[in-house]
């Protein structure tokens, strides 16, 4: 805690109380601890049997969401402008983190009747 002579050795005038720099000392300590709790999701989508699943997803802005395929045969996953996986065969991943809210329409370019979409909110 900052005594009257604490304040005085910061150059503050005598009777300063100190309470501004109380206040702004303890906020630097409290207000980052509400940003621990608050932390983006991973979100997973399978690709088996030709289908994304679910084949639509709802998120946050922040979170990731990764597609493992499950197939025999490889797939992809695009959203035109948005991203590309690169081919992918049995039991491998892609992963992308949304960073702007908005529908993402996607689909296997190997496949194209395979479609999906990931709501960003």
């Amino acid at each position: 805690m900052m005594t009257s002579a604490t304040c005085r050795s910061l150059g503050f005038p005598s009777g300063f109380r100190c309470l501004g720099i109380r206040l702004a000392v303890a906020a630097a300590i409290v207000l980052p601890l509400g940003v621990i709790g608050a932390h983006a999701e991973d979100m997973k989508v399978t690709i088996d049997n030709f289908t994304f699943a679910p084949a639509e997803l709802k998120v946050k802005v922040g979170d990731t969401v990764t597609w493992t395929n499950h197939d025999d045969i490889p797939h992809t996953v695009v959203s035109a402008g948005k991203f590309r996986s690169k081919t992918m065969d049995t039991d491998n991943d892609f992963s992308f983190t949304f960073t702007t809210a908005g529908d993402y329409k996607y689909f296997c370019s190997l496949h194209p009747h395979m479609t999906g979409m990931i709501k960003v909110e």
